[in-house]
């Protein structure tokens, strides 16, 4: 429950002159291991964490969105539940909800939109799923404004088919995970046969640190570009090693030895192809390998696949940048046992591993040497450096 009292309800009164009568909260997500690998239908396993978007709300009987953000950075979106809907400017915000309604109004008839003011404690285009969670809330808002229920397995399909229509080739961890976190657990999702999830329990003692690179990985103009070559790489490369059916990463994930697998690849594949290849099957491996080190409280064995991700993230994926790589050097050099990038890449945000007797001295170390050299302002440490949390996922809460 949500308190009537909460200075998003008061801003929601004063913007639209009535009152909301819903919150839906969408958690943001830090992905622990396995990046790019969900588009090519590997498993991954992030955390839903206690930070994302809330959408203060009230259903619109003349069914049209119109949303607004506390952020004055981004202006008010609004659009009429009819199709055909267009999308906005490449970049807008109002982009994701467009994409909502899209796939919802493909399933079914919405007879009511919504006023929605929205707000987050995520960065923007830091790789922590600001998108995916304004994606999920809006869905949910308008799913209750119209009474209207779904599963969330199925919505987490229809919602990761949807968020495409913005222009970004991903996969649907995002949607998943944001939709089924789980308190003190990662979730383990696989694509293959099927979509499903299983939590993982975290170890008490492990602190999940994340710190932003301070430079922002928006998907939209070249990181959009670089983003989907990426994508189309990986076929051309799946293609160039004779898997011309769906699901070629996860066959060759179950062949027994690895390292002929690469071979194999090595001599008919291009370097840049093969790097690409190479990432994603690695990476795979390194999601299992994850797993179990999660499940036996294997701390310093979960350090070194998260250093070995951010080397591969780096070197054959090619998706980090001087930053990051600098913000993870800190990271470990601060005490954390293993630290790598999180989300797409191009900038955003490191995540970096640590225990509860080391987490002070890795963050205070972490803000001595990355960001008070940069002059940012104590102020904004707790926006920029932080404990993330393993929380539960979306829900629409009561005001009371």
């Amino acid at each position: 429950m949500v308190p009537s009292s909460d200075p998003l309800v008061s801003a929601f009164s004063a913007s639209f002159g009535v009152p909301p009568t819903g919150v839906a909260i969408a958690p943001g997500r830090v992905n622990l291991i396995g990046d790019h690998t969900d588009y090519n239908g590997l498993p991954v396993l992030p955390m839903a964490f206690d930070r994302g978007i809330r959408i203060v709300f009230r259903a619109d009987p003349q069914a049209v969105v119109t949303l607004e953000n506390q952020n004055q950075r981004f202006p008010p979106a609004s659009f009429p539940l009819t199709a055909p809907i267009p999308m906005g400017p490449a970049g807008h915000w109002g982009n994701y909800p467009r994409a909502v309604a899209v796939a919802l109004l493909e399933r079914g008839p919405l007879a009511r939109g919504i006023l929605g003011l929205v707000s987050s404690d995520l960065p923007p285009a830091s790789g922590l799923s600001s998108s995916s969670a304004l994606v999920v809330a809006t869905a949910l808002a308008l799913l209750e404004a119209n009474g209207a229920a779904c599963d969330s397995g199925t919505l987490m399909q229809w919602l990761a088919v949807g968020e495409r229509l913005v222009g970004t080739e991903g996969g649907g961890m995002d949607q998943a995970v944001i939709l089924g976190g789980q308190a003190g657990h990662a979730i383990r999702i696989d694509f293959t046969p099927g979509l499903s999830l299983r939590p993982v329990r975290i170890p008490p003692s492990w602190r999940i640190v994340v710190a932003s690179s301070l430079v922002e990985a928006a998907k939209s103009g070249l990181v959009r570009e670089a983003y989907n070559t990426r994508v189309l790489e990986c076929r051309e490369a799946l293609l160039g090693v004779g898997e011309r059916e769906a699901g070629g990463f996860g066959r060759l994930m179950q062949l027994p030895e690895p390292d002929r697998v690469l071979a194999r690849a090595e001599a008919v594949l291009s370097a840049t192809l093969f790097r690409r290849f190479r990432h994603v099957l690695t990476e795979g491996h390194r999601v299992e390998q994850a797993t179990v080190a999660l499940e036996t409280g294997d701390y310093r064995g979960m350090g070194r696949l998260l250093d070995a991700s951010h080397a591969s993230l780096r070197d054959d994926y090619q998706v980090s940048c001087p930053a990051l790589d600098e913000l993870v050097t800190v990271a470990r050099e601060a005490g954390a046992v293993g630290a790598r990038l999180t989300g797409a890449g191009f900038g955003g945000c490191i995540v970096a591993l640590a225990d509860e007797d080391s987490v002070g001295q890795v963050t205070d170390r972490i803000w001595e040497r990355y960001y008070q050299p940069r002059q940012i302002p104590a102020a904004n440490r707790d926006a920029l450096l932080f404990t993330a949390v393993p929380s539960d996922g979306a829900r629409i809460a009561t005001l009371g």
